[in-house]
């Protein structure tokens, strides 16, 4: 009852990337850097188990960013020449990798973390991996010419790591979706189909996060624009409720959607956001049990999974490992009053 998980990624050490940066520069090369990740993957994932987190990630160590991380093991993908592109509904401008060609995986892209994961790991593990609709929002289109022809070539790569990851021994598998809250009419039109082929033939657990974004400036002052109520999900929820996916992931704490919008994912099971990554403030484990109590009105014990708002990589460490513990300690303190 109330398992704890992460929505992602978690920061990098200061030895293997940047710090403080979503797009941060590798420290090292080659077999170094291939150590490296592996060493902060282990990092984190005894962190998080310290931590109390029921089911762990890889906190996404061997990726510069969740969506790139996937596309650098893509064929058809040209990263020499990136272009300048507004992304989100042009909420913010980024240097995105062209699709030039038919698009097919070179490898293996996440077997390294999964098989580090599975080998060290007491529990569950979950891998995130970018859902189609948000890799097609995260790249410049210069051979496909549609969106959705796009977003289902992606959706078949996808598949094809997923399934591999399924053998590999990994228990959830999470697609993360931001851009589901920018192009409502586009997941019903196509968005959930394309999700529903990244999963097909799965039989492990299946997420879908969808969220307002980092915690970064410019989501920052986007969120500012969305008045008192962010009801954008009354758009969609009812489609997700519907779909084949097992659980989804969303905000809540410090979040303007309407907490009573939870009851229409009736049926699934709901990663409800409890920490702020938007926020270097940690939460207490009252403030977060608080919170989960005024979920559980809506969403039955038995499918509520505590979990981050998004993901932690913009954050500074010693930061996230406090929030880590703070969640952790939310859970249990709700546990036990539920017990009660």
């Amino acid at each position: 009852m109330l398992e704890t998980t992460i929505a992602g990624s978690l920061p990098k050490p200061a030895w293997l990337a940047e710090t403080n940066k979503l797009w941060p520069a590798w420290r090292a090369s080659g077999d170094e850097l291939v150590q490296a990740k592996r060493d902060a993957t282990l990092l984190w994932l005894k962190e998080q188990e310290d931590a109390g987190i029921d089911i762990v990630s890889d906190g996404e160590q061997s990726r510069q960013h969740f969506v790139h991380g996937f596309l650098e093991q893509v064929e058809g993908i040209d990263f020499e020449h990136k272009v300048k592109m507004g992304i989100r509904d042009n909420r913010y401008d980024a240097m995105v990798p062209q699709v030039v060609g038919p698009l097919r995986l070179k490898a293996r892209v996440h077997q390294t973390e999964a098989l580090v994961m599975r080998s060290h790991s007491k529990g569950k593990i979950k891998m995130t991996m970018p859902g189609p609709m948000t890799i097609v929002d995260t790249v410049a289109d210069r051979h496909y010419g549609d969106k959705m022809k796009l977003a289902m070539a992606f959706a078949e790569l996808l598949n094809q790591e997923a399934r591999a990851l399924q053998k590999d021994g990994v228990d959830v598998i999470q697609f993360d979706e931001p851009a589901f809250n920018v192009y409502m009419s586009d997941v019903t039109r196509w968005g959930i189909d394309a999700l529903h082929r990244a999963a097909q033939g799965l039989k492990c657990t299946t997420c879908v996060h969808i969220c307002y974004g980092y915690g970064i400036q410019a989501n920052i002052d986007w969120k500012k624009t969305l008045g008192e109520s962010w009801r954008q999900y009354e758009q969609i929820f009812p489609a997700l409720a519907k779909s084949r996916i097992d659980q989804v992931s969303l905000e809540c704490i410090h979040s303007k959607v309407p907490i009573e919008l939870l009851k229409l994912l009736k049926g699934k099971d709901v990663l409800v956001g409890v920490i702020d990554v938007a926020s270097d403030r940690v939460e207490t484990p009252a403030e977060v049990s608080a919170v989960i109590q005024r979920a559980l009105k809506f969403v039955p014990a038995s499918h509520f999974f505590p979990c981050t708002n998004c993901g932690m990589a913009p954050m500074t460490r010693e930061i996230a490992v406090a929030k880590l513990k703070a969640l952790g300690a939310g859970a249990a303190l709700a546990r036990k009053r539920i017990r009660r």
